[in-house]
């Protein structure tokens, strides 16, 4: 085969021959959640270790998967260590609840995330991806890291709130963006919290940012209340504020709304932002790819996007974003902690044993996958939701909690996408490498610089 023809390999942190021992796990733990993984667990679907005397099981048989997302949920709960650092940014909105509240809140928001409540939204997505090549007219070299960060914010504001990123937002972009690179990632405190208030002298800098994060939400929520409480604006506070529980007929609280609110931010633009990067990122690898997605969205052009429907012209494109989030997943690592015993492939453990499902090794495991640490997105060619049909891919999380905003990601990020890629030629400017950091997200290491030519 020619060189040329040959799948590119994105980096990704070296994958270790043989099991870590325990301090060495530690340390590389420490320096990047993604690089701590050794070959065995990409080759076996269930793997059983103690760490510093706590019970850890890796989970990638999909059976073992199912069983702990949805046959056995009852008996699994998000551990303290991956709690704390979400908790400043998500309150207790529908990411971080429990059951039965979480079956409450499921209930109210299912209505916000319908296709036909996603599919009147597109005009939001659509604004914003034309604020974003507005701004980069006349530029050749920019950050794309921080512009999709900025834009995907936009999209969700207009969403959310009908109000552009620019209507006296401050920051909010960077406040998260600073807030992931900081104080929001996991430290070894969290791992050995054993409740979510526990080491206490250590959360000074997630309590600041929670008060000014909340306080920013509050601020857009009563302007919005304020200036236009007596119309409909067709966006999602509209559905939100219109909720109640099927079973009570109540309304969610105003705290309860912050909360949603702040959830569907962060969902909303940090996760998809990391999409829109890692999607570009891997097409300025692979010119022969950037050229074909862009044929195909010229020929069917952004603006012309009316209906979900009208993105099925956009197959490829969707492939190298379904591709992209298999690299880079958003999440790349889910925890369960047991709340009694069980049994998981076989395998028994004790209350408090900590399950671990990584979307991050799943998506690279030699049992799912043909090549696949390359960058393929052909392989989801025919695949409208692989999430489903795929054994080996979980991008969205899984089971009855499986991300209930997917619908509306896909189609932000393909709009953003095919918007940018229809007016611009992109191409990578930067010699340092690009290493994917796990944490909340899955993040760059460093935001390169990328040149841009217009091409329309």
């Amino acid at each position: 085969m020619d060189a040329l023809a040959r799948p590119i390999i994105p980096p990704a942190p070296f994958v270790h021959p043989d099991e870590l021992s325990t301090p060495r796990l530690v340390i590389e733990t420490l320096r990047n959640t993604l690089g701590n993984w050794s070959q065995v667990a990409f080759d076996e679907v269930v793997g059983r270790r103690v760490v510093l005397g706590i019970e850890s099981l890796l989970v990638s048989d999909p059976d073992g998967i199912r069983h702990v997302m949805q046959t056995n949920m009852a008996n699994y709960v998000r551990p303290i260590a991956t709690v704390r650092p979400l908790r400043p940014l998500a309150g207790a909105g529908l990411l971080l609840s429990e059951q039965p509240e979480w079956k409450r809140q499921r209930r109210m928001l299912a209505p916000a995330f319908t296709p036909g409540s996603v599919e009147s939204l597109l005009p939001h997505f659509q604004a914003a991806a034309e604020g974003l090549v507005r701004r980069l007219e006349g530029q050749t070299r920019v950050n794309l890291s921080a512009a999709f960060h900025d834009t995907a914010l936009d999209a969700v504001l207009r969403a959310l709130f009908s109000i552009s990123a620019l209507e006296g937002r401050g920051d909010l972009a960077g406040l998260v963006r600073d807030y992931m690179a900081g104080p929001g990632r996991p430290t070894i405190f969290d791992g050995f919290a054993p409740t979510e208030g526990s080491f206490a002298f250590v959360g000074g800098a997630r309590r600041r940012f929670q008060t000014r994060w909340f306080a920013a939400v509050d601020a857009i929520i009563a302007g919005r209340r304020a200036a236009s409480a007596d119309r409909d604006h067709g966006d999602l506070l509209d559905l939100l504020l219109a909720a109640r529980d099927p079973e009570t007929g109540a309304p969610l609280s105003d705290a309860e709304v912050r909360d949603q609110c702040a959830t569907m931010l962060l969902a909303g633009f940090e996760t998809t932002s990391r999409v829109l990067f890692w999607s570009t990122y891997l097409l300025s690898l692979d010119a022969a790819e950037q050229t074909r997605l862009r044929q195909e969205v010229v020929a069917c052009p952004p603006d012309g996007v009316t209906t979900l429907a009208d993105l099925q012209h956009w197959p490829r494109l969707r492939q190298v974003l379904l591709e992209a989030m298999r690299l880079y997943p958003p999440v790349p690592v889910l925890m369960r902690q047991a709340l009694g015993p069980d049994t998981v492939c076989g395998v028994a453990i004790g209350k408090g044993c900590l399950v671990w499902i990584s979307p991050w090794v799943l998506h690279r495991h030699n049992r799912f996958w043909d090549q696949p640490t390359a960058f393929m997105p052909g392989r989801f060619a025919g695949k409208p939701t692989p999430w489903i049909s795929e054994p080996g891919y979980m991008p969205f999380g899984g089971g009855p909690r499986i991300c209930i905003g997917a619908g509306f990601a896909l189609a932000e990020a393909s709009i953003v996408l095919a918007t940018v890629l229809a007016k611009f030629e992109i191409s990578l400017d930067d010699d340092r490498t690009v290493m994917p950091v796990g944490g909340v997200t899955t993040a760059p290491n460093i935001e390169p610089w990328f040149r841009i030519e217009r091409v329309a």
